[in-house]
């Protein structure tokens, strides 16, 4: 009779729920290994609902998942002038601004579809390192979607607005934290990248971030440019895009709104997340994750419902 282990070569992991026998056994070895490397004092999550984040985002190679695990909470530490508030509040006027949403459908891979609108940020009023914030909590708030863990997300950037003063705001020790993220300190997949509306002079910016980045995500960074609406149509369907961007979807503005509500309403988990460690299901935060219904308006899903 053949193992777990043995059997789960015939079993195509994405597919696995997470009770199964297989994602089980993985998450075990994966917590005997962290428990043998983290330190007693540091307080890090170590329950199944965490563990098989990073399990799914390195394909359930313990090695590697393992990696990712110290190094996602390595980053924190490291960072703390970005992790050490996701509370929204921290960042309401870049919201309020509208500067970024997430599509209440995904496109046809599964994926998450996230929208950051660069003119929207005034470099006057917000620092890099509150724009990134902006990410990470969004990051930190879809990763516990068991879809998202599976197909990971895409990002369009729509750099329209971009000039001097958001550039000079980009340096390379913040360049290094961002491209960590993409690479290899979150549990997310990046499935793909996609720059519209670039100008000449965001080349440099660009220039400065690709030596950091694997050649993996380089392969995903697609620049579309300012005539964009046909190639960024191969890419989404257009049924899920805004009409801004050439789609019959939900308009920019109503997408932002409506993603800002979300992370507003999810003050309690952030509050958690900026303590350090993760947020506890059991905690006072509660069971549930108010993550909005795709495809509609925002709904309550408990964390394994997706």
């Amino acid at each position: 009779m053949k193992s777990v282990e043995e059997s789960v070569s015939s079993v195509h992991f994405n597919s696995l729920s997470d009770d199964s026998n297989v994602v089980r056994s993985y998450v075990n070895k994966l917590r005997q290994k962290a428990e043998k490397e983290v330190e007693p004092q540091h307080d890090v999550d170590l329950r199944d609902s965490s563990l098989i984040k990073f399990l799914r985002a390195r394909d359930f190679d313990i090695d590697l998942s393992l990696k990712l695990f110290l190094n996602y909470h390595k980053w924190r530490c490291e960072c703390p002038e970005i992790t050490g508030n996701l509370c929204p509040t921290s960042v309401l006027g870049l919201l309020q601004n509208q500067y970024h949403g997430v599509l209440s459908s995904r496109d046809t891979s599964g994926s998450r579809v996230l929208i950051y609108r660069i003119g929207k940020w005034n470099p006057k009023d917000f620092s890099a390192y509150e724009v990134f914030r902006v990410s990470l909590i969004t990051s930190e708030l879809i990763v516990r979607e068991t879809d998202t863990q599976r197909n990971g997300l895409k990002a369009i950037f729509d750099l329209q607005g971009w000039c001097f003063a958001h550039a000079l705001q980009i340096n390379p020790s913040l360049a290094k934290k961002i491209s960590a993220v993409l690479t290899d300190s979150f549990p997310l997949k990046v499935r793909g990248i996609h720059l519209i509306n670039e100008p000449i002079f965001f080349r440099p910016v660009f220039t400065m971030l690709k030596p950091f980045l694997p050649d993996k995500i380089k392969q995903r960074i697609h620049m579309h440019g300012g005539s964009f609406a046909r190639s960024l149509s191969q890419h989404f369907p257009a049924d899920i895009l805004p009409p801004e961007y050439g789609g019959r979807g939900q308009d920019l503005d109503g997408v932002c709104a409506e993603w800002t509500q979300f992370i507003l309403s999810s003050e309690d988990q952030l509050r958690q997340l900026s303590l350090g460690g993760a947020a506890r299901d059991g905690d006072q935060a509660g069971s549930l994750l108010h993550l909005p219904r795709e495809g509609s308006r925002p709904v309550g899903l408990s964390n394994s419902s997706r």
